[in-house]
């Protein structure tokens, strides 16, 4: 793993949410974007090396939906950079991590994505990811 790529953040609401993380880390968010396939909407900040994203359900029994439901608003996964993600899965797979997708899926800002289930990471939802090149 190369770096913490950005930690993922559950919000209700982005319209209340943007202005405040703007206002938090004084910067304004550069990117938003919808993930279809995951029913949720995203928002992205980077300040320094370290980037934030939040997240939107985009339907009421989305995956975010769910996670706030139960948990309630918050640090929902943090995100870390691979060189190779399909050899880092197999890499994980092989030390008796439970992947939450088979293969690499099409994620939020450029990248292909995979989750760690989190019984295998102390109760944290990892994401691997990696920059498509085009």
């Amino acid at each position: 793993m190369l770096k913490v790529e950005h930690i993922g953040i559950a919000v209700k609401d982005f319209a209340a949410s943007i202005p405040l993380f703007e206002s938090l880390l004084d910067t304004p968010c550069y990117k938003q974007e919808t993930v279809e396939s995951e029913n949720v909407q995203t928002a992205f900040f980077k300040t320094g090396d370290t980037k934030i994203e939040l997240l939107e359900s985009s339907t009421a029994d989305g995956v975010i939906a769910r996670f706030i439901g139960k948990k309630g608003e918050g640090i929902h996964h943090i995100a870390f950079e691979v060189k190779n993600i399909e050899a880092e899965m197999k890499r994980l797979q092989g030390q008796g991590f439970v992947l939450l997708n088979e293969t690499p899926k099409q994620g939020a800002d450029n990248k292909l994505v995979c989750f760690l289930h989190p019984k295998n990471t102390n109760g944290v939802l990892i994401e691997l990811c990696q920059e498509i090149v085009q």
